[in-house]
């Protein structure tokens, strides 16, 4: 997502310092016109806004925290855009700090997949200063069809948590209806090709049943991500006592899954269930069971993820 980023701003005419730990990577962007630095406190120095797209909270807080990080080498009033999906609560750290150190940090969540980055029609969900995010428009609207500010430090990371509350049940509730016409005799693809086709599938899931059709789960959005995002949700719901069976159920599937196919698409949760359904029992395996789950009598152990105990 950072390397798509990173080149829109480019083509349109910002001067980028980028830097990952992976040099490679980060070496990619020269040939478009990026300056590679040479570490992170390197690249914060000489840049008057910082923008990072990180992996989880642990990432995060080590590019942030410490001698070597963006806190202690950037130069007051610098503004940071903090665009990683993380903890509400390590978005609210972060701005503390921030402050403490004279700068301005938003968060400034990312919904969307790949190809959203790539044309630029990202949307954007912010938290912190509203006068900082206005000042940044001109950079968001490069990178977004549309953003949005929704309040102080950790608003824009707890709506980030909402949408893929819906994107992740969604696409499992998907995969169980998918699974359910192909286990009466649908043909797969019109199956697949009229769910497209009905007002029913949201705009983010529509264009990956096409893409099932033809068995293509390469990542757009990596099932290892959206496996973290569960964890963040009902991390967030237990601390808040929102109870969240969906939620807690999809997330149960999820992270089965997630053991063999984690560089996978998300949407692979669709190939899985059919799995389950017997619709494919050729490809059956041991590693095709989840904790708790009996595809047999086909029922989730609810107390065991509402009590606290969430699947590593």
């Amino acid at each position: 997502m950072g390397s798509r980023i990173a080149r829109r701003l480019i083509e349109h005419g910002y001067a980028l310092a980028v830097y990952d730990r992976n040099f490679e990577k980060a070496a990619a962007l020269s040939s478009s016109g990026a300056n590679p630095a040479a570490s992170i406190a390197d690249l914060t120095r000489k840049s008057d806004i910082v923008l990072s797209c990180l992996s989880n909270d642990a990432a995060v807080e080590s590019v942030y925290i410490g001698p070597d990080g963006v806190l202690a080498n950037a130069h007051p009033g610098s503004i940071v855009l903090e665009m990683s999906t993380i903890s509400p609560d390590t978005s609210r750290k972060l701005a503390r700090l921030g402050n403490e150190h004279g700068l301005d940090i938003l968060d400034v969540a990312i919904s969307g997949s790949t190809p959203a980055a790539e044309q630029g029609s990202l949307t954007l969900l912010a938290g912190g200063d509203e006068e900082v995010f206005d000042s940044v428009a001109s950079i968001l609207q490069v990178i977004a069809r549309q953003f949005f500010y929704l309040g102080p430090s950790g608003s824009g990371t707890t709506m980030k948590l909402v949408v893929n509350t819906l994107l992740g049940i969604g696409i499992q509730a998907v995969a169980e209806a998918v699974a359910l016409g192909e286990k009466a005799g649908l043909d797969r693809s019109l199956l697949l090709k009229v769910l497209a086709e009905t007002a029913v599938i949201a705009p983010a899931l529509r264009g990956k049943l096409e893409r099932v059709a033809k068995n293509d789960y390469s990542p757009q959005f990596p099932l290892q991500l959206m496996n973290k995002d569960f964890r963040l949700i009902i991390e967030a719901a237990a601390e808040m006592k929102v109870p969240m069976p969906a939620a807690a159920a999809a997330f149960q599937v999820n992270s089965g899954e997630v053991r063999d196919h984690a560089e996978a698409d998300f949407s692979i949760v669709i190939d899985f269930m059919e799995k389950l359904a017997g619709m494919r029992p050729e490809k059956r395996s041991e590693e095709d069971s989840v904790e708790g789950y009996d595809a047999t009598s086909m029922q989730i152990d609810y107390a065991a993820l509402l009590g606290g105990s969430i699947p590593h």
